[in-house]
């Protein structure tokens, strides 16, 4: 046999040899890439596939704080908290139902005995055109149907959930209110986050639970965030039917801070019943429609008590509120109750505020201890201005200008002063005199007190009345021209006098007129002040001239006790007034209360004993009846309170306003009158030697909290 002949090898024997040795490479590039990738994934990619598995074999559940306590300043609780049930909805499940949840919401009915219309009401999302039950919230958190539901009804309705798709219930703290009305617009209340709120604040959006309620208003909604607490973090273990196995991880929610304000909650419902008592007084001579009383500690701008009529009582919110009830909050024939009169209320000051006027023609050159004409009436820039009385009172020093509250002496300081600045047309910058020391008294911007929505008052002057008249000059021509036809139908003569004055306006309403100067002197006029602001600047006077932004809270206190964080006092500045024109003026308003204007409402008061400086005030505003001030500081030798009480088109302030002053001294001091004469009896004051603690009340580390007896 042949032998093949030896040679080249063949092609496909070639190919053979190279395609295993290409499978062996290629077979060993496979396995280091997929060893890289096992490195890959079980490295760096590690985390990421832990927190994966984690979420789907863990749930996460927001546990919420403990909503700290609001406490007066002896200890007693003002707003606490208590658990409820109540049953609620995921807004979009039911709506995605091909019923719109109709079906659900009629079995619901029947089980927790509300009418389904009631549930469908409340339901609906808030807005600017849905009638009251509605959900105010925002429409991702679960939307509350029935509050204080009972046990039984609570577990029916989690045993029979597939029966009720889409429906909650579980427990929730709510805010109790145990003095009902009392410092209610203080408090404020709470109410659903909205979708805006849970946008704009972090907190609440990284903590939120799905029932959470924020403040609203009062010291509920500026200290929200020190009150809300930390929530909790608890990590479950759940099997693939949703079932809790165990309990991963837990992080304890961090209960709110107890906020521990200067009220004193019996200061308070004397302050409150002395308010409405004097108003009721007043009726039906004057109207009496609203009214506040404001007491501040004169020592830091702690507020001690702060009334307003007509009030509310917070727990109203709870729940929703009904169309009706939330229409009459904000009606005028309620009397806006919601508005707090004493501090986003302002009214022309009246005669009070000559204790600026005064401190102005001082430090610009008056002489502080010369004598001044009081006339009975006085004819300034071709007007005739009468005192209040009438009557003339000769010549007069300040002080008794102060006291008898002459008003053509002031007339004259505003009159003189106004043409020290140039009159109508004064060259380069007027000094404003009048208006700057106003300023310095605190008037016409907030006081700064912690409390939300506060007004600046107003304080004009030629920079304010060009600015007012570009505001205002088209409205004020278009009266000028067409007049008032709705007032000519019932005073004729008022609706010429209205028209004349618009076409003024229109015309030359940008010039600061001798007129206005002169009002402006005895707080007439555009002047507008607040209760708050009026009790400040009195206590500037009281303490020597420091003016202090108010503030009801006086600490923080961690709910175990473990810290406290004092909110100390601010000062707003210092009054640009002399020490001896200080002096002074504090001589002259401690006779008021004995020989000037509130002698009569101070007949029989243990003046010996606590001794109250004051100055009344009246003031008329167009179209309106005279409202009632009485601003005042006690004791006069060693000033603790300062005590400002206003009624709206109440009367003079000696009848109405200084009386209501009197009776809550009166509490504060411990004295009472018997019967219907003037004896007055000594009883226990509602402080301790009738001033604020300075201590504070002790909070336990078992959450107890000890009272300061008085």
């Amino acid at each position: 046999m042949r032998k093949p002949p030896v040679g080249p090898a063949l092609p496909g024997r070639r190919l053979g040899w190279f395609g295993l040795v290409f499978a062996q490479f290629l077979v060993l590039v496979l396995f280091a890439a997929l060893v890289a990738r096992l490195w890959y994934l079980q490295v760096p990619m590690a985390d990421y596939y832990r927190e994966l598995a984690v979420a789907n074999h863990h749930q996460e559940l927001v546990v919420p704080a403990t909503r700290g306590q609001i406490l007066d300043s002896s200890g007693r609780t003002v707003v606490s908290n208590k658990t409820q049930l109540l049953v609620s909805a995921d807004y979009h499940e039911l709506q995605g139902m091909e019923d719109g949840g109709a079906g659900v919401l009629s079995d619901l009915s029947d089980v927790l005995d509300v009418p389904l219309e009631e549930l469908q009401q409340r339901m609906r999302l808030c807005g600017p055109e849905v009638q009251r039950p509605c959900w105010p919230g925002s429409p991702y958190q679960p939307v509350t149907l029935a509050e204080d539901v009972d046990g039984p009804v609570a577990l029916q309705i989690m045993e029979r959930a597939d029966d009720f798709p889409g429906i909650t219930a579980q427990a929730q703290a709510v805010r109790e209110y145990p003095y009902g009305e009392h410092a209610g617009q203080m408090l404020g209340y709470l109410q659903p986050v909205t979708q805006e709120e849970l946008e704009a604040r972090e907190e609440l959006r990284t903590q939120f639970t799905g029932i959470d309620m924020v403040g609203r208003d009062g010291l509920e909604a500026v200290y929200d965030k020190q009150l809300r607490g930390n929530a909790g973090l608890r990590t479950l273990g759940v099997n693939n039917h949703g079932e809790v196995m165990d309990v991963i991880s837990e992080r304890l929610p961090e209960a709110g801070t107890h906020l521990v304000t200067h009220m004193d909650m019996n200061v308070q419902k004397v302050a409150e019943r002395a308010l409405a008592k004097g108003m009721a007084g007043a009726r039906p001579k004057y109207k009496a429609d609203s009214g506040a009383a404001v007491v501040l500690d004169v020592t830091n701008g702690g507020v001690v008590a702060m009334a307003s009529v007509p009030t509310y009582d917070p727990s109203i919110w709870d729940g929703g509120i009904d169309q009706d009830t939330f229409d009459a909050m904000l009606s005028e024939e309620a009397g806006e109750p919601l508005l707090s009169r004493a501090v986003q209320g302002t009214y022309p000051p009246g005669s009070t505020f000559k204790v600026s006027s005064m401190s102005a023609a001082v430090e610009n050159g008056y002489p502080l201890r010369s004598t001044y004409a009081c006339p009975g009436s006085v004819s300034l820039a071709g007007q005739s201005y009468e005192n209040y009385a009438g009557a003339g009172q000769g010549s007069i020093t300040l002080k008794q200008a102060i006291i008898a509250s002459c008003n053509t002496i002031f007339y004259n300081f505003g009159y003189q002063m106004w043409l020290k600045d140039g009159g109508l047309h004064p060259d380069g910058d007027p000094e404003e005199a009048m208006a700057e020391m106003a300023r310095g008294y605190g008037f016409g911007s907030p006081t700064g007190v912690d409390l939300p929505y506060e007004t600046g008052g107003r304080i004009p002057d030629r920079e304010w009345k060009r600015s007012f008249w570009e505001q205002t000059r088209e409205v004020n021509c278009e009266r000028g021209e067409k007049g008032y036809p709705e007032v000519a139908e019932t005073d004729p003569s008022r609706a010429a006098y209205l028209k004349l004055l618009a076409y003024e306006h229109c015309v030359e309403g940008f010039e600061w007129r001798a007129n206005e100067a002169i009002s402006f002197a005895i707080g007439q006029g555009d002047v507008l002040v607040s209760p708050l602001q009026l009790a400040s600047a009195y206590a500037s006077i009281a303490n020597g001239g420091t003016l202090y932004e108010p503030r009801v809270a006086k600490a923080m206190v961690a709910a175990d006790g473990s810290s406290v964080e004092m909110i100390e006092p601010t000062v707003k500045n210092k009054v640009p007034v002399s020490d001896e024109t200080i002096k002074y003026l504090q001589e002259a308003l401690a006779e008021v209360t004995t020989s000037g204007t509130g002698g009569g409402a101070f007949a029989g008061f243990p003046q010996d004993e606590v001794a109250v400086a004051g100055k009344t005030g009246s003031a008329d505003a167009e179209g309106r009846q005279v409202s009632s001030w009485f601003a005042s500081y006690a004791p006069v030798e060693d000033p603790q309170y300062a005590i400002v009480v206003l009624v709206s088109q109440g009367g003079t302030g000696g009848e109405t306003s200084a009386p209501i002053a009197r009776e809550i001294y009166e509490g504060i001091y411990g004295f009472s009158r018997s019967g219907e004469s003037e004896d007055v009896e000594r009883g226990e004051p509602l402080l301790p030697g009738g001033k604020p603690h300075t201590e504070l009340p002790v909070v336990r580390s078992d959450g107890s909290i000890e009272t300061l007896e008085p």
